[in-house]
């Protein structure tokens, strides 16, 4: 086991990311990571915020029941299940540095774009198909490293969704990925002793924060959601570039 100024990184981490996964429905991954990364090595924390983010969102099903559209939700679903083995095999084959770094400006651009624009593009083309290549995006993130939520959280901005279908679609498409995820890490030998024993010192204090934090989902109009979900892209934007460039510094 880790010593104690590891255990409070990983309890810190664990409390405020589960906290913000229970507001917006993602990003557990991209706040656990950003802490987790002073104090354990990736092959651990990767596994790690998997395991935490899927506990997270069956936490938040307890509070947040309102905005299921299933029709809606399913294509991104079906995407990204193909897209979770891909992210997986870039993660082991594969240099993801550049691909994180597409991703990483991507998602700072578009975070600052809808925060200082106020987020009124609305794309209505595509239909379900260019949905399955987003959650397929998606898919391919949560492989690399449990942030399956970003893209997906753009889209169903872009798409103009009501705040509970997107925070609720979130919620289900995030849940399978974690599910799909942890099963390849299983079968590739990704989860050891240590991760499993980490994840259950953590998981009180994720569960309560999550739960806290769902229930003050509810107090955000559609306005502050939106800005909140905008404010979280365009951090994990940053997150990213700041890991991608210091990468390639190296």
């Amino acid at each position: 086991m880790p010593d104690a100024f590891s255990l409070g990184v990983v309890l810190g981490g664990a409390a405020l990311a589960g906290f913000i996964q229970g507001i917006s429905g993602f990003a557990f991954a991209m706040v656990a990571l950003s802490v987790w990364a002073w104090a354990l090595p990736p092959e651990v924390a990767a596994p790690l915020a998997v395991f935490g983010a899927l506990c997270g969102q069956l936490v938040s099903f307890l509070q947040v029941r309102k905005g299921y559209d299933l029709r809606r939700i399913a294509p991104l679903i079906f995407g990204g299940v193909f897209g979770v083995p891909l992210g997986v095999f870039l993660l082991h084959n594969i240099d993801p540095v550049s691909f994180r770094l597409v991703i990483g400006a991507l998602l700072t651009l578009y975070g600052a774009y809808g925060l200082t624009a106020g987020g009124g593009v609305v794309l209505t083309h595509g239909g379900r198909l260019l949905d399955a290549f987003v959650g397929l995006i998606g898919g391919v993130l949560g492989g690399l490293g449990g942030m399956s939520g970003t893209v997906p959280a753009m889209w169903t901005q872009l798409r103009g969704w009501r705040r509970d279908l997107r925070r609720a679609t979130m919620q289900v498409y995030n849940t399978a990925m974690h599910v799909v995820t942890l099963t390849i890490y299983a079968r590739t030998g990704a989860l050891d002793a240590q991760a499993l024993k980490l994840f259950a010192v953590m998981a009180p204090a994720m569960i309560v924060t999550g739960y806290l934090g769902a229930r003050l989902f509810h107090s955000f109009s559609e306005k502050a959601f939106s800005r909140l979900i905008l404010g979280l892209l365009l951090l994990s934007g940053l997150a990213m570039l700041y890991g991608s460039l210091k990468a390639l510094l190296r």
